[in-house]
């Protein structure tokens, strides 16, 4: 297969695996490629793409501006506290005025979960969801499980533990269902109210010592705690929160085997994880960093093959 089922990457739960083998080998050559020491390639010459934040982000939208980049697309940037929709202008508003400037692709980050979906319906672009609200954010999990294969050979049959707030994460979901895709074994793990209610049905275990958690998995995905999505408090403190879910180096020392520490960033030091176990060789926080520029050069590509001229 040489093109992907999808003309647009709203979310995991699109794709079959098909797909993510064929994003995954495309990935590889573009590794390569940001390798080298001339790291564009002309691939995307002709096609322009709008960069929508709608929500602060620096790291995606940096990531995704450099896999641009590499492909030698042309670039819209925009950001919504420096726009009209502070002044109440809609959505659709906004994209048919970026359209209209013959956009070939929108990449959106969106506070409203399905934002992308609704975009899809209303307009010709192919678009790229980097996060919608606490629903998806499917490039992240792409990397995050092409972080795994290159360092256990393939994600099926490896056991996962996703810790920490599983009810706010887009990257949460997104990364459960990569993983079940791909026939990873999923454990959930934090608080209890962090936990959706609900979460079993997605073929994931719960569990509430993070101990145990570890001493079961072969790779610890620690997500932060996100206290800009939290209404009320959830856990009494962050203190006690980093006693009974925080990672520290001790503990990690005390397993009897070596596991892959992982973190999406951006890492709240000394809260889900200590700096020491950020910066230990088990950690391949910045193998993601990198793996997702090659990730979104790969989704943007196969996505832009698609696209009608």
């Amino acid at each position: 297969m040489n093109e992907l089922s999808v003309n647009h990457l709203l979310g995991i739960k699109y794709l079959n695996q098909a797909d993510i083998d064929l994003i995954f080998k495309t990935a590889d050559h573009f590794k390569e490629v940001i390798n080298r020491p001339i790291k564009k390639v002309p691939s995307l010459r002709d096609i322009t793409i709008a960069n929508l934040f709608f929500e602060n982000s620096t790291r995606t939208r940096l990531s995704f501006e450099l896999a641009e980049k590499r492909l030698s697309a042309d670039i819209i940037n925009f950001s919504s506290s420096s726009s009209s929709v502070s002044k109440g202008e809609t959505l659709i508003d906004t994209v048919n005025n970026i359209l209209s400037m013959k956009v070939d692709m929108v990449v959106m980050r969106h506070p409203n979960p399905g934002a992308g979906i609704f975009l899809s319906k209303h307009i010709e672009a192919s678009i790229i969801n980097a996060g919608d609200g606490t629903h998806e954010h499917p490039t992240q999990a792409l990397l995050d499980s092409y972080s795994i294969r290159e360092k256990l050979g393939e994600v099926k049959g490896k056991k996962v533990v996703i810790v920490g707030d599983i009810l706010h994460s887009r990257v949460a979901l997104s990364n459960i269902f990569a993983l079940k895709l791909q026939g990873a074994e999923v454990k959930v793990c934090g608080p209890k109210t962090l936990i959706p209610k609900h979460i079993e049905s997605l073929g994931v275990t719960v569990e509430f010592n993070l101990r145990k958690a570890l001493d079961w998995c072969d790779v610890a995905n620690m997500l932060r705690v996100q206290n800009e999505r939290m209404e009320i408090s959830y856990f009494p403190s962050t203190r006690e929160y980093t006693q009974q879910f925080g990672l520290n180096k001790a503990i990690l020392d005390s397993l009897n085997k070596e596991i892959i520490i992982m973190h999406p960033g951006p890492i709240n030091r000394g809260v889900e994880i200590t700096s020491d176990v950020a910066d230990s060789s088990q950690a391949i926080i910045l193998d993601q960093v990198q793996n997702g520029v090659a990730i979104r050069m790969a989704v943007i590509y196969l996505l832009a093959s698609k696209i009608k001229p």
